[in-house]
């Protein structure tokens, strides 16, 4: 059966989506709500990509046009802006709006502030993804590929789920390493072991 080009998009094409997508931000989301303000600037080795605070107050990410060798380890500050950079511009696609330059992304700041960004972006996609078309999931991808033909819009948002996933993970790694290099709570209402001199 032939789906008509101007109804919503297949329900079982984009809900498999929008299924992947929940998952994955469920698990982005376990990590965001754990994060310290310290967690984003910290720098887990010398060779590493994060931002910096110019005289303006604005935040501005390391970055080079072609990939280091070694690549440098991002830190969770540059993670986060990294995400709401290729995030923003997909965003901007999918409401047909003229997409941002990477230099117009702005990085709030660490802490709750780069947390509720993040979280505003998941809900301007999700309006986003809801007025797709199957018609719109049909046509040629505009970002990353560039109008590669090859690549449709349903491509863009499964791109966006994987990458989502990735930068995530790298983000979850980098708090649990941060947290094992910290001394151990103590938690108060644990009794002390007994000594042995009583």
């Amino acid at each position: 059966m032939t789906v008509p080009r101007d109804e919503p998009a297949p329900r079982h094409s984009l809900d498999l989506l929008r299924w992947q997508f929940d998952l994955t931000w469920s698990l982005f989301e376990y990590h965001l709500e754990r994060l310290e303000p310290e967690d984003f600037l910290w720098e887990p080795t010398a060779n590493r990509w994060t931002v910096h605070r110019a005289d303006d107050g604005t935040w501005v990410p390391d970055w080079s046009e072609s990939e280091p060798d070694p690549v440098p380890v991002p830190t969770i500050a540059w993670l986060s802006w990294h995400i709401g950079w290729w995030w923003s511009v997909a965003i901007d696609h999918a409401h047909g709006r003229q997409p941002r330059e990477r230099s117009d992304i702005s990085w709030p700041g660490a802490g709750k502030p780069a947390v509720e960004w993040l979280r505003g972006l998941r809900e301007d996609w999700l309006t986003g993804l809801d007025r797709l078309t199957a018609n719109d999931l049909a046509a040629t991808a505009p970002f990353p590929w560039q109008n590669d033909p090859q690549h449709t819009v349903a491509h863009m948002v499964a791109w966006v789920n994987a990458e989502l996933m990735k930068n995530a993970a790298e983000i979850g790694q980098l708090r649990l390493q941060r947290a094992s290099t910290r001394p151990p709570q103590r938690d108060e209402r644990t009794p002390h072991p007994p000594t042995a001199t009583g």
